[in-house]
């Protein structure tokens, strides 16, 4: 009986579970039925993929509340150019 063969996807996903959800190597270890020596493996291997990819999430997440500030802002106006419009006449 040979040692399992991982994809580097599912190595990468144990990985995002250590580094970008915050779990123990044990806990991913016993849930995945993988030795926490291969995890750590993994981690040294994929950890500059994961992060970088962690770092293009937080980008995203800013660049969405900065543009649903940006457009609650473009609303407010577009409605008190109306009012002031309206009370013109």
């Amino acid at each position: 009986m040979g040692k399992p063969n991982f994809s580097d996807e599912f190595k990468r996903d144990a990985v995002a579970q250590i580094i970008e959800r915050g779990y123990p190597v044990a806990e991913v270890s016993q849930r995945l039925g993988v030795s926490p020596h291969s995890l750590y493996a993994w981690k040294r291997r994929f950890a500059k993929v994961v992060s970088g990819d962690a770092n293009k999430d937080a980008e995203i997440r800013q660049l969405k509340r900065e543009l649903a500030r940006v457009t609650e802002e473009r609303d407010i106006l577009k409605k008190a150019t109306a009012y002031f419009a309206r009370d013109a006449k």
